[in-house]
């Protein structure tokens, strides 16, 4: 469950990282699409805070998602164009976030399973991967 949100949006990014990630995306777009060039200083603040925490919420969510992408059949290419980055940078990202998650336990269980990775990887390639 989710704290209750204040009447105004925040105006700082601790307070706007509170927020449900797709509450954030949902509050972002209304406060930008409502906001005027007479709004105020907190309004400018606002869709900074809330902009920022988007951000900082879809950096850490982004590897994840590019693994599912990966595991469900995604070449790189398709993957690269989806994300804006290069095949290079996609790689770094989901084999940083891949080499975390397959040591993490939790509770008896590991976050990713070690076969997933490898089978990605083999898809991909030796040249690719490392």
């Amino acid at each position: 469950m989710n704290p209750a949100r204040p009447p105004k949006p925040p105006v700082r990014f601790a307070d706007a990282e509170e927020i449900n990630p797709f509450q954030l995306l949902l509050d972002l777009h209304d406060h930008t699409v409502g906001r005027t060039p007479e709004s105020g200083l907190d309004d400018v603040l606002a869709e900074l805070a809330l902009s920022a925490a988007v951000v900082s919420w879809w950096t850490r969510w982004q590897p994840s998602m590019i693994h599912a992408a990966l595991w469900a059949g995604a070449d790189l290419t398709d993957v690269a164009e989806a994300t804006g980055l290069d095949a290079s940078d996609v790689v770094r990202r989901w084999r940083r976030w891949a080499d975390v998650q397959t040591r993490l336990d939790i509770g008896g269980r590991l976050s990713v399973d070690p076969v997933e990775v490898r089978a990605i990887e083999q898809r991909l390639g030796p040249g690719v991967v490392r």
